[in-house]
């Protein structure tokens, strides 16, 4: 076996050969002029390797030019402050990594981790969220890695690329426009439409682990989003006005299940893409309570038949309590409602359904809180005379859902969260409800940004 201190004194004695080639090399122009005699160097070998262990080294005394010589080759400024010091060939990265050595100005960058453990009652247990926990065991909901940088002074970008156990999607890839007056944004590339209010957000910025079933079944486990273009204007009001308005994809079974969904359909017209508006106004009822109401309408082609439609409508309430001094101000309440009403055409038939959720969530303490969940989904029926006919899409959606989840989540920081959920769901047509408990932990490492009132 090799000796390792011999090992180590080898190392040290390559490395200070190294470092007098460099200093050699780099004094080479003044030793063109005469330089006053100094004291012998010290050896570069350690104690042991041909030196005294013993011996005391003389300090070496150098010449100004030999000084400089040496100032140059190790990067150090002249005293004199004649000159720069030369930039490093490989600038070190520090705590950052790679990261913190890009070239690019303002690159915010940070990586979410969710996954939970789930145990459920029944082997079908009718999730309909992409990232929910679909089986009993461990599921990884998802690795988001988010950039966003300002491109320009007229442009910012903005991406969220979702990793799993078996592949890898762009979520969202968009570009948005900056400094355009009179309260207008423009914003390109593929994005979460601003439908309703948790449709546009990610699942690290929900209350509970798993998605609403009427969001997973209107639009898909991803919710709605496409490739495409938006147009926002806040209107100059009294109080908060914004209207919205989008032009993207009707493709996607997981993102425009109501419209033409897998079908690879081409666009011959205006009335192919799926168009979506929406108004978003908010009140400051007090110092203590704010209230957001939005009001969301989309359109779009589906798969049913040649020319038929389906329209999507939707409303939602959002209300906050958090008292902003006192003892109680780490406190808040907040109430959040959404439904949605869905029309759709299928061959000579005119299809009705809707449904949605309300949640309310108490945080107790800066870092407790706890929430309850009601859902209500309705089976679909005909236009003419309300009967309960058979769904193409859910074809043993044919009684009403109902499903009520309540949980208590931790946070030690800002930048972990823990989740205890449980929930009972009791679809219609099932003759026993579906029990379930989650376990869910999230990680968020980096510069994330604050996520929407």
């Amino acid at each position: 076996m090799a000796n390792p201190r011999g090992r180590s004194l080898r190392l040290g004695l390559i490395l200070s050969q190294l470092v007098c080639a460099v200093a050699w090399a780099q004094e080479a122009p003044a030793r063109e002029k005469p330089a006053a005699p100094t004291s012998p160097p010290t050896s570069p070998l350690p104690p042991g390797e041909g030196q005294s262990e013993g011996a005391a080294d003389p300090a070496p005394s150098l010449s100004e030019e030999d000084q400089k010589a040496l100032n140059e080759a190790f990067g150090k400024a002249p005293e004199d402050g004649s000159a720069e010091p030369p930039a490093p060939a490989n600038p070190p990265q520090g705590p950052g990594g790679l990261l913190s050595s890009l070239p690019i100005s303002g690159l915010d960058i940070s990586f979410v981790l969710d996954a939970a453990g789930a145990v459920f009652s029944d082997k079908q247990p009718l999730q309909t969220g992409g990232h929910d926990p679909q089986k009993n065991g461990f599921t990884l909901q998802q690795l988001e890695l988010s950039l966003g940088a300002a491109v320009d002074p007229f442009l910012r970008f903005d991406g969220n690329i979702v990793f799993s156990q078996f592949g890898v999607e762009i979520e969202e890839a968009y570009a948005t426009s900056l400094g355009i007056p009179g309260g207008l944004q423009l914003r390109g590339g593929q994005f979460l439409t601003r439908f309703g209010r948790l449709n546009n957000t990610h699942p690290h910025a929900w209350d509970f682990v798993d998605q609403p079933f009427m969001v997973g079944r209107v639009f898909g486990g991803e919710g709605n989003r496409g490739l495409g273009l938006e147009a926002s204007w806040l209107l100059p009001l009294p109080w908060s006005v914004e209207l919205v308005g989008s032009a993207t994809d009707a493709t996607g079974e997981a993102t425009a299940r109501s419209f033409f969904g897998p079908d690879p359909a081409r666009v011959v017209g205006p009335l192919d893409v799926q168009l979506t508006g929406a108004v978003k106004q908010f009140f400051e009822l007090s110092d203590d309570v704010a209230l957001l109401w939005g009001l969301s309408a989309a359109t779009g082609p589906n798969a049913s038949g040649f020319g038929t439609r389906s329209d999507v409508y939707g409303t939602d309430l959002f209300l906050k309590w958090r008292p902003l001094s006192g003892a109680g101000q780490e406190q808040s309440l907040t109430l959040q409602v959404e439904g949605l009403y869905r029309r759709r055409q299928i061959a000579q038939d005119l299809l009705l359904d809707g449904g949605g959720y309300a949640q309310a969530v108490w945080r107790f303490t800066r870092q407790w809180a706890t929430g309850v969940r009601y859902e209500l989904g309705t089976p679909a029926v005909r236009l003419e005379g309300g009967a309960v006919v058979l769904d193409p899409l859910d074809p043993e959606w044919t009684k009403a859902r109902q499903r009520v989840s309540a949980n208590l989540t931790f946070w030690p920081t800002e930048f972990s969260r823990f989740r205890l959920q449980g929930a009972v769901d009791a679809p219609g047509w099932r003759p026993n409800p579906i029990y379930s408990v989650f376990l869910a932990g999230e990680i968020v490492v980096g510069a994330h940004g604050s996520h929407p009132f």
